[in-house]
């Protein structure tokens, strides 16, 4: 049985159920905290449900990408950087936008709704694991849920804060840095991606040259 790839399949098999459970977790964690967020009037929520976004579309190219080949895996990877990407950005025009046109952040619901996507997305962390040193789409995966477990502990103390302070201040910084958060794993998986599509480049030059 040595030969057969049965291995392959079987490692196939397992990645694909673990996105498609970081895949329901994040689609439905995105419609609960974006709702909540828009109802607290937290750009922190807001920031952290479009993180979620991000990732919920991660998990779908991953899901496209298992069982391809490394180039399909590391041309996945590379859209769903870009896409996180566009959402940072999304994300600091959003803060830009409050700070002109100001905000009255509700600390409660930003510290419970926090604590909800943390549990989330801690156990997102436990499923995911086992692969994160899988291949570049899975390396992926497990950036994006070790970012959201920070992000959400960035949403808590904002909540706190806002309400010890008595200002919105930090409900504005904690959206900053979810922001940075969000780039920073979009640079990351870039970088990954294209470090795969240069070897695969190499390979295949080798390949040739050996002809």
């Amino acid at each position: 049985m040595s030969g057969c790839g049965c291995e392959v399949e079987i490692k196939n098999s397992s990645q694909k159920r673990i996105l498609y459970w970081l895949l329901g977790i994040n689609a439905t964690m995105f419609f609960i905290e974006i709702t909540i967020g828009i109802l607290a009037d937290s750009t922190a929520l807001i920031a952290d449900s479009l993180d979620m976004l991000a990732d919920a579309t991660v998990y779908g190219i991953g899901i496209y990408a298992v069982g391809k080949s490394l180039l399909h895996k590391a041309n996945a990877a590379q859209i769903s950087g870009y896409f996180q990407l566009l959402l940072g950005v999304i994300i600091l025009i959003d803060i830009t936008r409050r700070l002109f046109l100001g905000s009255e952040p509700i600390s409660s619901l930003m510290i419970g709704m926090g604590f909800i996507a943390l549990i989330a997305n801690v156990a997102c962390l436990i499923i995911i694991r086992n692969h994160k040193n899988d291949e570049v789409h899975m390396r992926a995966s497990w950036i994006f849920s070790a970012n959201d477990v920070i992000a959400n502990m960035g949403v808590i103390i904002a909540g706190i804060l806002v309400v010890w302070l008595d200002s919105r201040i930090p409900d504005i910084v904690i959206g900053c840095i979810v922001s940075i958060v969000v780039l920073r794993g979009a640079w990351m998986i870039l970088k990954d991606a294209k470090q795969e599509l240069l070897n695969n480049e190499l390979s295949k030059d080798n390949v040739r040259s050996s002809l």
